[in-house]
C-alpha cells in the first residue's frame, strides 16, 4: 500500500469491487429463481427452495474456510512471504476438495433421503431430490471457485475476483433459460452454475499464470495441494468460528420468523420485504468488515500497527458514510423502496412502520463488524464470535419474545436495534480494553 496515496482511497479501491462481487454472487440465484418460477412453475421454485437450508450450511462452512485462509494469505502477503502464500492456498484447496468430493459422493447416493429428512412435500420430492443431487455432485467446482475468488482478495486484488464472478454470472444466466428450454428441467440452474464455474476456472487459471499472480496455479502451488496440519489448524481456528456465527444467526432468524408468523400473513409478507431492504444495508456493512479484515492482515503481516489502527478508523468512517447514507436514502423514500416488493397497501403501511423501527440498526451492526473484522485480521475469531452469540442468545431472542408479547409485532423488530447496539458495545469494549493491549504478531 503506497504511503503517497491516502488510506481512504486505497480502502475504497478495494471495497468498491468487493461490494460489486458480493452483489453478483446473489444475482445468479435470484434471477435463476425467476427463470424457474416463470418458465417451469411455482412447484419448481418450491423444490429448489427446499435445498436452501443444506446450501446455507455448506456455504457457511466454505465461507469460514475462505475467511481463515484469506487472513493467513493477507498476513503472508504483508510480510512479503510469497512462498507461505502457496502453502496456505494449497492446503485450503486440498481441504475444500476433500470436503466437497465427500459431499458429492454422499449427495449422489442419499439426496432423496436428505430431502425426505427435511420434510419435503411429496408432490415436489422427486424434483427437489434431483436438484439436490446435481448441486451436491457438482459441489467441488463451486467450492474451488468460491475459495479461489476469496483467496485472491487476500493479496489485495479485488478486481480479478470481480471479473471472474462477472464472467461466471453471465454464462450462468445465459445457460439457465437455454437448459430449461432444452428440457433439462429443474436441475438447469445447478448445471448452469457447474458449467459456468468450470469455464471461468479455466480462464482464471490461464489469466493468473499469464500475470504471474501470487495465486497462479503453477507447479509450486500444485505441489502444495495437500493437507498441512499446522496450516489447516490455523485456517480452521479462524474460519470455524465465522461459520458457526453464521449458522447461529440463521437459526435466530428462524426463531424471529416464527414469532412474526404468529401475527398473520401480512406480518410475514412485511417481514420478507423488510429483510430484503435491510439486506442491502447489512451487505454494505459486511463488505466493509471484509475489507478491514484483509487490509488489516496486510498491516499485521508488515508489522505496521499504526496502519492497522488507521484501517479500523477508515472502516468506521465508511460505515457511517456508506451504510448510514444508504439508510438515509431509504428513509427518504420508504414506500418507493418497499413498493418494489409489496403491492398490497395495508402490508406496505405495516412494513413502513417496521422499517422505521429497525433499519437504523444497520449502522451499529456495521460498526460492530468493523471491530470484529480487525480482530479477525490478527487471527482472533473465537472471542468475537462468542460475544456475538451471547448477544443473540441472551439479548436478542429474549427481547424479541418479551417485547412481542408486550408491544406486539413492533416488539419483534425492536430486537434488531437492541442486539446490534449490544454487539457494538461488546465488540468495541473487547477491542479497546482487551485485544489492543498486548502486542499483535503475525501467524504465518
Amino acid at each position: 500500500m503506497s504511503a503517497s496515496i491516502p488510506l481512504w482511497k486505497n480502502f475504497l479501491r478495494f471495497l468498491a469491487p468487493l461490494m460489486l462481487s458480493n452483489a453478483l454472487q446473489s444475482l445468479f440465484g435470484t434471477v435463476s429463481n425467476v427463470y424457474l418460477g416463470h418458465m417451469i412453475g411455482v412447484d419448481a421454485l418450491a423444490a429448489v427452495s427446499t435445498f436452501f437450508p443444506v446450501f446455507f450450511f455448506l456455504f457457511a462452512f466454505v465461507m469460514g474456510l475462505s475467511t481463515g485462509a484469506t487472513v493467513l494469505i493477507g498476513q503472508a502477503f504483508g510480510a512479503g512471504e510469497h512462498g507461505r502464500i502457496k502453502i496456505v492456498v494449497g492446503t485450503t484447496l486440498a481441504a475444500g476438495l476433500l470436503l466437497s468430493i465427500s459431499i458429492g459422493l454422499l449427495g449422489g447416493l442419499f439426496s432423496r433421503r436428505l430431502m425426505m429428512a427435511l420434510a419435503t412435500p411429496p408432490d415436489i420430492l422427486d424434483a427437489a431430490s434431483a436438484y439436490a443431487r446435481i448441486m451436491m455432485l457438482t459441489m467441488p467446482l463451486g467450492f474451488v471457485f468460491l475459495l479461489m475468488t476469496a483467496m485472491i482478495r487476500g493479496v489485495g486484488d479485488a478486481v480479478t475476483p470481480l471479473l471472474a464472478l462477472a464472467m461466471s454470472t453471465t454464462i450462468g444466466l445465459i445457460l439457465t433459460p437455454m437448459l430449461i428450454r432444452g428440457a433439462v428441467g429443474i436441475t438447469s440452474p445447478a448445471w448452469a452454475a457447474a458449467i459456468s464455474n468450470a469455464l471461468t476456472l479455466i480462464v482464471l487459471a490461464a489469466y493468473l499464470l499469464r500475470k504471474k499472480h501470487a495465486l497462479a496455479p503453477d507447479i509450486v502451488l500444485l505441489r502444495h495441494i495437500r493437507l498441512n496440519r499446522a496450516v489447516i489448524g490455523q485456517v480452521l481456528g479462524i474460519g470455524l468460528p465465522s461459520a458457526v456465527g453464521m449458522v447461529v444467526m440463521a437459526i435466530a432468524e428462524l426463531v424471529l420468523l416464527g414469532l412474526v408468523n404468529g401475527f398473520g400473513s401480512d406480518a410475514t409478507a412485511a417481514y420478507g420485504a423488510l429483510n430484503q431492504v435491510m439486506g442491502y444495508t447489512q451487505f454494505t456493512a459486511m463488505s466493509i468488515s471484509i475489507a478491514v479484515s484483509i487490509l488489516g492482515a496486510h498491516a499485521i503481516g508488515g508489522g505496521d500497527r499504526s496502519r492497522l489502527d488507521g484501517i479500523v478508523r477508515t472502516g468506521l468512517a465508511f460505515n457511517l458514510v456508506l451504510t448510514g447514507g444508504l439508510m438515509a436514502l431509504i428513509y427518504l423514500a420508504p414506500r418507493a423502496v418497499l413498493g418494489m416488493f409489496i403491492t398490497d397497501g395495508a402490508v406496505l403501511d405495516l412494513a413502513k412502520t417496521l422499517l422505521f423501527v429497525a433499519l437504523w440498526s444497520s449502522v451499529p451492526f456495521g460498526l460492530a463488524t468493523t471491530f470484529s473484522g480487525a480482530m479477525r485480521a490478527a487471527g482472533v475469531a473465537l472471542t468475537p464470535m462468542l460475544l456475538s452469540i451471547f448477544a443473540i442468545v441472551a439479548i436478542e431472542l429474549p427481547s424479541a419474545i418479551f417485547l412481542s408479547r408486550v408491544v406486539g409485532l413492533e416488539g419483534v423488530w425492536a430486537a434488531y436495534p437492541i442486539v446490534f447496539c449490544s454487539m457494538l458495545v461488546l465488540q468495541m469494549g473487547y477491542y479497546l480494553l482487551v485485544w489492543r493491549k498486548p502486542a499483535i504478531g503475525r501467524l504465518i
